[in-house]
This record gives structure tokens, sequence and C-alpha cells, in this order.
């Protein structure tokens, strides 16, 4: 039987520059055995989807032990590693912080996405602030003996409009991607980056493996493969798409065309 540190050590090593992990992101038990079963090598939730499946908004909305919960079913009905899009660990202290990544632990995750926009407050925590954030999740997960994955989520990019992107954005993405993996980070997620020249210097200077997220405009999977990126997830889109079914679908049926 394959056992949490066996899943923690196999979600770390699919990490592969140019032959990227690819998560289409679930929201709950279900879901997560449907994507296992086409054959996904591992389950990641997204926060949105999380949050919207319960009928709240994101960003820490969703109360933390319904995010337990949650994640324990999702861990419980699929036997392949489960990362959990954690937002920005559900506290500024770090100390608690480093509770609630253990809560996670002990419920079988291997991997977080850890977020540095300041949750419910304004702009990014400075690279410093959030280097101690990092190391409080590594050392909670060292304590636990579980290697997790920390995906170091940077949102340079996500708010500001892909026109609008420049060199300066990416200096500082680069930036804080090295400053994230000597503090612990096992990867450097940047959702919102879509400009090839730009992904592709990112992957080139980032000590760690770089995320890049599926949006309307971001290049195609294989162009992602040849700029060096090691994981492509699709964040809020999966349940989008589902969503907007339903209400098509279900509009259809409650007006009996």
């Amino acid at each position: 039987m394959i056992t949490q540190l066996d899943k923690a050590n196999l979600l770390n090593h699919l990490h592969i520059k140019g032959d990227p992990l690819i998560l289409f992101n679930i929201w709950d038990a279900g879901s997560a055995q449907a994507i296992q079963s086409v054959g996904s090598r591992v389950i990641a939730t997204g926060s949105w989807s999380v949050a919207a499946a319960h009928g709240y908004a994101d960003g820490e909305k969703l109360p933390f032990d319904l995010v337990l919960a949650n994640l324990k079913r999702i861990i419980a009905s699929v036997d392949l590693p489960v990362t959990i899009d954690l937002e920005g660990g559900y506290s500024q202290n770090l100390t608690k912080i480093q509770e609630n990544v253990t809560k996670v632990i002990e419920a079988g995750a291997v991997g977080i996405n850890f977020e540095d926009q300041i949750v419910g407050g304004k702009g990014l925590y400075s690279i410093e602030e959030q280097c101690n954030r990092i190391k409080a999740v590594r050392d909670a997960a060292e304590r636990a003996s579980i290697p997790i994955f920390i995906n170091a989520r940077a949102d340079i990019f996500l708010n500001i409009e892909p026109v609008n992107h420049n060199n300066k954005h990416l200096e500082e993405a680069i930036l804080r991607a090295s400053a994230y993996a000597e503090f612990g980070a096992s990867g450097f997620f940047a959702p919102g980056l879509r400009n090839a020249k730009y992904i592709g210097k990112l992957c080139e200077l980032s000590p760690i493996p770089v995320n890049i997220m599926v949006l309307p405009d971001t290049p195609p999977a294989k162009k992602l493969a040849e700029l060096g990126v090691a994981r492509i997830s699709h964040g809020p889109g999966p349940y989008a798409e589902i969503l907007n079914t339903l209400k098509e679908t279900g509009r259809k049926a409650l007006s009996m065309s």
C-alpha cells in the first residue's frame, strides 16, 4: 500500500521542467474520483471552486473546518497524491499557520498552494514576510516528517491586465522565486502570467519548478512545456465550465424546451 510519504515523494518527483504535471483542479470527492478515473496522476483542489461548491466566496471565506472536512473526504475517495489550495494559510499568525498546515498533513495531503497575497487586505506580503511564512510551513512539514510540496504562489500578475505586464513585474517574480526557494518553497506559481517570453525567462531563472495556470489566452500546454514549465493547473476553470453546463441544461429543462 502506498504511504503518505510515498505520495509526497511522488508529487515532488512529478515536477519536471519541460514535461509538466497537468492538474485539472477539483472541488469535492466526486469530482476527484472523476478526474482520477480519466488518468490524472495527482488530485489538486482549487480554493475558488471548493468555496463556490459550498456556497461561499473565495478568499478564505469558507470556514477552515469545512475546508478540512472536504479535504478528508477527497483523500479518502482516491488513491492519488492530493494537494490542497490553502490560500494564505487561513491566518497571518505564524503559529496558527503551522497548526493549520499540520492539520492538513494529518488529513493526508502531500502538497499545498500558499499565496503571498494578503487575504482580506491589500497587496502582497513583503518578500521577507512571505519567506518567514514559507519557512513556518516548511518547519511544520518537517516536524510531521512529510516533505510536502509547497507551491509558493506569487500574485504579481493576476490582477494586472496582461498588456500591462512588464520587465519590472518579471524581475520581481524572479526575485521572489529565488527567495521563496531559499526558505523552503518547492515550486513557484505565477497565476495570470500569459506572455510566452516572460514565462520562458521565469522558467530559465527560477531555481524551483514553475507553475502556470490555464486561462483563455494562456499558451497551449505543448508550448508551455517547450518554455520549461513544470506544472500546469486549471484553477477555477473546470468548476466554472461545469456550472455553466448545469445552468444551461437546467434552463432548458425548466423551460420545457
